[in-house]
């Protein structure tokens, strides 16, 4: 009886604890949908979470640890705040560029400013570069199975590899920077300005090696 009770009793501790740190993390995140990193405290973090900094460093250890947690927890469960899983967030029916494009401008409608915010903060923190890299990868793969149809077109070697770099620009979250936070542009003005940058280089080798639109 004795051994159930205690079971059960660090069973229950085991999940408080991880409900604490659940709460820390989805602390950073809302912090961190504001202001940059650096910008601020594990104070602040306790304060968000309704805890104490002592509980977080023994939680954490350190800020560093933390944040790596918090982007990561949130990474793997496809949060809106980080961008990752790109077949999980927009998917789109193989070669419709319409659908694409509407589908990773949407996402970047709702986290594009924080990814554009860790890319910034990439150098300076060790904890965002492997996540980064882990979506460019991701980002890399949806971009080959989406427009799988279109890059078959294209022979394979330098004429694909370039097809691809272009719809790696056209689909990226600095484009979409560009076109809705610098140029102000409209969320439907900016995908048409995006299929058309994607229609425009979407073309074929013809028989006589030429190029024409697809």
């Amino acid at each position: 009886m004795k051994t159930k009770k205690r079971g059960y009793v660090m069973t229950a501790r085991s999940a408080k604890a991880e409900a604490t740190r659940e709460r820390i993390c989805e602390s950073v995140m809302h912090l961190y949908r504001d202001r940059p990193l650096d910008e601020f405290t594990l104070e602040d973090v306790a304060k968000r979470a309704g805890t104490t900094v002592q509980t977080v460093l023994r939680a954490f250890k350190s800020k560093d640890n933390l944040v790596f947690e918090a982007l990561g927890r949130f990474t793997k469960t496809g949060s809106p705040f980080v961008a990752d899983r790109p077949g999980a967030f927009y998917p789109s029916p193989p070669g419709d560029v319409p659908a694409a494009v509407k589908s990773v401008f949407g996402v970047y409608e709702t986290i594009g400013d924080v990814v554009i915010r860790n890319l910034a903060n990439e150098d300076n923190n060790s904890a965002l570069k492997p996540l980064l890299d882990h979506g460019r990868a991701s980002h890399y793969d949806w971009i080959k199975s989406t427009f799988a149809p279109q890059l078959k077109r294209r022979a394979a070697g330098a004429a694909r590899q370039q097809l691809f770099h272009c719809l790696v620009v056209a689909t990226d979250v600095y484009t979409w920077k560009i076109l809705r936070r610098d140029l102000g542009l409209s969320r439907s003005a900016a995908q048409a300005a995006a299929i058309e940058m994607i229609e425009a280089v979407i073309v074929e080798e013809n028989a006589n090696g030429t190029l024409s639109v697809a």
